[in-house]
């Protein structure tokens, strides 16, 4: 049964993630937002009971 044979297909495991690794990361880790964070202020947030009718 020729499809255990894991020669040919590790290798090309191997070589994918190769590429992967060296050509897709760091064009997605060299990508800029064009929303760049602002600081926020902090401000106490306002908590309302819940008036139960019961």
């Amino acid at each position: 049964m020729p499809q255990l044979n894991p020669a040919p297909w590790f290798t090309i495991l191997v070589f994918s993630w190769l590429v992967f690794l060296t050509i897709v990361v760091p064009k997605t880790l060299n990508h800029i937002s064009p929303n760049e964070p602002s600081a926020q202020t902090k401000k106490p947030s306002k908590t309302y009971t819940w008036p139960w009718m019961w």
